[in-house]
């Protein structure tokens, strides 16, 4: 009786209340770490703004994620070893040398299911609610410890460095748009965002990326008005176009001097000719040109995010694009800009809109040479490459290295192309099914 009352005196339950407070504390700094990096930025800044000084602790101490998780694990390492030797000892006194096993075994158990397991599973289930609660004691911690986890920050570095390891202070893991990207790309995965919804917010991320040249009408499809024509004939041309701006030329269509809205056309023939009760013979002397307005030249390596910001700061909606020798290549205008982010944009006056690729019997399908690889991934769910080609006539074209013949197949990426139209040197339609 007076073994076991001298074994359990006070210091045994001083040295086991210390093992327990020990633990807490060590749940404390694992369910900290846990909430400050799994919580949102997003998330964090919206509560921030709203007035809570909890988030906003908690988006300033997370700017520096090094120095956050050196100070956090430096104080959770502390106090884990520090409850791991009083353990020892405490076992060591109570059962010998087999306290060590003991102890060993306990410990490992107590830290994994209420120092690890318990605290980070809800810091995941409350991130943002738990990194504003500890954000206050987590800001002291940092600032504590913050000269010894510098001198360990050097250390680690130095020594990183004789490996040849670099590490840029300010660099990030993930770049937000990275982030955003990956997010959606997950959530349409698991059902939860559309993906309508994930196409128009990956397509406005991707303006800045893109170029004009990717989606500009090319100069083989552009409808013009010659200069040098018919009054009747221009108006008539205007009538039956399903354009209200057109590029006027004068001589060749490279000599484009300006563009013709309808509105306009109408409005200044409609006066020439006196009215409604006038005389269209005066119709004879319209000049187009004195109607037309200056044409607007843009390069074809310009972003469709600053075209965009062209556009709406000059008030226009209409642009010619010319390449580094100033030759004419095509045409773009804002709505194509739009298309990029809400898809495709119809009224009652364009063509009924066709599918961008006909499923065949084979489980092929027909895709027009002329289609943007953008598109047809879009349409499809592929992930075709677009970095070398803009269409899909050009990646064939590009990967075979030749303009290919009706009946030729290749392989690639994924695919097997058989070409199954070609109109001079253009390869106007392809057959195109997954080899997998």
């Amino acid at each position: 009786m007076d073994t076991a009352s001298t074994v359990l005196d006070s210091a045994f339950w001083t040295t086991a209340g210390a093992i327990v407070l020990l633990l807490v504390f060590s749940g404390f700094f694992s369910g900290s770490e846990t909430a400050l990096t799994a919580a949102s930025r997003g998330k964090l800044r919206a509560q921030a703004d709203k007035g809570s000084r909890g988030a906003q602790r908690a988006l300033f101490i997370t700017e520096d994620n090094e120095r956050l998780i050196g100070s956090v694990l430096l104080g959770n390492n502390v106090v884990n070893i520090l409850a791991a030797s009083l353990a020892t000892a405490l076992f060591t006194r109570l059962f010998g040398e087999g306290g060590v096993a003991m102890a060993t075994l306990v410990m490992t158990l107590l830290v994994l299911v209420f120092a690890e397991v318990l605290p980070k599973t809800y810091a995941i289930s409350n991130a943002e609610k738990a990194a504003s609660a500890v954000s206050a004691p987590i800001s002291f911690l940092v600032m504590i410890l913050s000269p010894i986890v510098g001198a360990v920050r050097l250390f680690v570095r130095g020594v990183l460095r004789v490996f040849g390891v670099q590490i840029d202070p300010d660099s990030h893991i993930m770049a937000v748009r990275e982030e955003i990207a990956g997010a959606l790309q997950l959530g349409h995965s698991e059902g939860v965002v559309e993906k309508e919804d994930r196409d128009r917010i990956l397509g406005a991320l991707d303006l800045s990326d893109r170029f004009v040249e990717e989606i500009m009408l090319h100069r083989s499809h552009i409808e013009m008005v010659d200069a040098d024509a018919e009054p009747e004939t221009i108006l008539e041309q205007c009538l039956h176009s399903q354009h209200t701006r057109l590029p006027v030329f004068r001589g060749e269509q490279e000599n484009i001097i300006g563009v013709v809205h309808a509105k306009d056309l109408f409005r200044a023939m409609y006066e020439q000719a006196g009215g409604a009760g006038g005389d269209s013979g005066r119709l004879k002397s319209f000049d187009i040109a004195e109607v037309a307005k200056a044409p607007y030249f843009v390069p074809e390596t310009t972003t469709l995010d600053e075209q965009m910001r062209q556009f709406l700061r000059m008030r226009s909606h209409f642009a010619l694009v010319v390449d580094e020798y100033g030759a004419l290549q095509g045409l773009i205008t804002l709505e194509d800009i739009l298309e990029e982010i809400v898809g495709e944009i119809t009224d009652e006056f364009d063509p009924a809109e066709e599918s961008v690729a006909r499923k065949t019997a084979d489980g092929s399908y027909l895709v027009e040479g002329a289609t943007t690889i953008r598109d047809l991934n879009r349409a499809i769910e592929w992930s075709l490459p677009d970095d070398e080609a803009n269409t899909v006539a050009g990646l064939v074209i590009h990967e075979a290295q030749m303009i290919p013949v009706k009946g030729q197949v290749f392989s690639f990426h994924g695919f097997r192309f058989e070409v199954t139209a070609r109109e001079g040197n253009r390869v106007t339609e392809l057959k195109i099914r997954p080899l997998s």
